[in-house]
């Protein structure tokens, strides 16, 4: 191959050198040169093509090698070895289950597919930007569909209770902690809004208040409300907030909220003769205004709950008819549990009729309550078999849709006002349509259904029959708008942990989970049949290890490495 190569490189020069003359037997030695040169370079690369043959070849014997070295292994095992290797896997993928279990019930989230997506992804370059998603709708409809789309806000609970009187005492009793970390957060901003303005500082009482809203500390609060106190003897929101946090029982609290409401209505007259001085004065008249709408409301919360329910609902009435642009604060709500526990249904049908409309916003306390009063002119005489041969009557199909639309606004009450999950604490505020709102209403209003009879076996007879109206998935409602999605994880801030979170729709279980439960399953079936048949087993298992390494002999091996090489025997 070296002679060709180098005679081919002699016959080329020649050539060429005599080519320039142009006569016909210079130009065949140039080709013959050619010739010579392509032969060479075609038996250099038939060698490299061997060599590569040959190292491909070697990492196939060194694993067909290694899986006999595994085979030899295998079939010295026992049988105790499989059994302790079964167990131990069925063992470790049965933890892995439960946590898994417990994370998705307790998140709403695989744990596997959350550490995948947030450590693992980015290291293996899954982090990149997404791409901007086509333009589907115009400008136009884009704004439509962000003014159509419910926004998950979270509300004052209208029907909240006593931190000192009622919250605290069911932490001594049950040492569980009924109100989280967020919700008190939220109380302590509505406080702040509530109750201070910029002219505090012109009022020594009020600057140690405006410092006492925002301590965190329980006594720390009780402590700074005193010190205002001292300072101003009429202080009304140092009373308020005794009368929340301090105050034991309702009638504590009822006399501390008398007090402030001495004070407020001294302060709210002062503040109404000077209120058009300066926008500072507005701003202290607003605030005046809050404190003494908030007294006033929870002065009848407190007589609603010492029975005095009358007196209550008058005080309601007042305080509406004298603040009518406060309809954000949703004390009619009040008035309707109130009402209820009367039960003077026309007066609270006069309510709805005035609340439930088209243009005002919704809530569950409105939906459920009109779902009440339709289902108690025929619950008494409902039966889900008559009903199903003779048919709906006009009522029937009335109080079936009322309740359907209730459902539909919040699919999570039924099971409360049934009793199938258990109750808490309402927290100190709540989402629409969630959780915390069911728990909210289910609270004050299941003795109101289960005073009229019938009402919950009609209830339990047709509420499930709503979701077969609502298109899935929930891309659109039926009678209001399409669920929303973030409820879940709101409600998580707002009730306590020790409650299980309703959901809606229910989640589908993770990979994994169903992956973990397999595996477990597999290796326990595993463990047991080697515990039962030891030596059937062992068979198994050295007959697979056997048949895999098997497949290629060693005489196979080395014929194969020849012959791709390039060589023969």
């Amino acid at each position: 191959m070296a002679e060709d190569w180098g005679e081919g490189w002699e016959d080329m020069a020649e050539g060429t050198g005599s080519g320039v003359s142009g006569t016909h037997g210079d130009t065949g030695l140039w080709v013959l040169g050619s010739l010579r040169l392509r032969a060479g370079l075609g038996d250099m690369r038939g060698l490299g093509q061997g060599f590569g043959d040959m190292a491909v070849c070697a990492t196939r014997l060194s694993l067909v090698l290694f899986l006999l070295t595994v085979t030899v292994f295998l079939s010295t095992l026992t049988p105790k070895f499989y059994f302790a290797l079964t167990v131990t896997s069925s063992f470790i993928s049965g933890l892995i289950f439960v946590f898994e279990w417990w994370h998705f019930r307790k998140y709403g989230t695989s744990f596997i597919e959350q550490v995948s997506v947030s450590h693992l992804r980015p290291l293996i370059g899954g982090a990149e930007n997404n791409p901007p998603a086509p333009a589907a709708f115009s400008a136009g409809e884009n704004e439509t569909s962000r003014q159509n789309m419910p926004e998950c806000k979270v509300w004052r609970n209208p029907l909240n209770l006593f931190r000192g009187a009622e919250y605290s005492r069911y932490m001594w009793v049950t040492g569980k902690e009924p109100l989280t970390y967020y919700d008190m957060n939220l109380s302590a901003q509505d406080h702040q809004t509530f109750f201070t303005c910029d002219t505090d500082a012109l009022r020594p009482s009020d600057t140690v208040m405006q410092k006492a809203w925002r301590e965190r500390n329980p006594q720390a609060r009780i402590k700074a409300a005193y010190q205002a106190l001292e300072l101003n003897n009429d202080c009304a929101t140092a009373y308020v907030l005794l009368a929340e946090e301090e105050a034991t029982t309702i009638v504590d609290a009822e006399k501390y909220f008398k007090q402030a409401l001495k004070a407020g209505e001294m302060i709210y007259r002062k503040s109404q003769n000077c209120h058009s001085q300066s926008p500072q004065h507005e701003a202290q008249l607003r605030r005046d205004t809050n404190v003494l709408v908030y007294v006033k409301r929870r002065l009848a919360m407190c007589a609603r709950k010492l029975g005095r329910i009358r007196e209550a609902v008058k005080m309601m009435r007042d305080l509406m008819k004298e603040f009518p642009l406060l309809s954000m604060l949703n004390i009619h709500e009040n008035l309707l549990e109130a009402l209820l526990e009367l039960q003077a249904y026309a007066d609270v049908q006069a309510v709805l009729a005035k609340y439930d409309d088209i243009s005002l916003p919704k809530s569950a306390a409105i939906c459920y309550t009109a779902a009440l009063l339709k289902a108690r002119a025929v619950s008494e005489r409902f039966s889900p078999e008559t009903a199903s041969k003779r048919g709906l009557s006009a009522a029937e199909i009335n109080a079936v849709e009322a309740i359907h639309r209730a459902v539909e606004f919040n699919p999570h009450v039924p099971k409360y006002l049934l009793e199938m999950k258990s109750l808490v604490l309402p927290p100190e505020h709540i989402l629409k349509r969630g959780d915390s709102e069911a728990v909210a209403y289910a609270f004050f209003h299941l003795q109101h259904w289960k005073r009229i009879e019938g009402a919950l076996n009609l209830l339990h007879c047709t509420w499930e029959g709503t979701f077969r109206m609502i298109p899935y998935p929930l891309e659109k409602g039926h009678l209001f708008y399409p669920y929303p999605s973030c409820t879940e994880t709101a409600d998580r801030e707002l009730l306590p942990t020790f409650h299980e979170v309703s959901v809606y729709p229910q989640k589908e279980l993770p990979f994994f989970i169903h992956f973990t439960a397999g595996l477990c399953s597999f290796s326990a079936m595993l463990a047991l049949l080697t515990h039962q048949f030891p030596e059937l087993m062992v068979i198994f298992a050295k007959a697979v290890s056997s048949g895999a390494s098997s497949a290629v002999t060693s005489q196979e091996l080395s014929q194969r490495l020849f012959i791709s090489s390039g060589f023969s025997y």
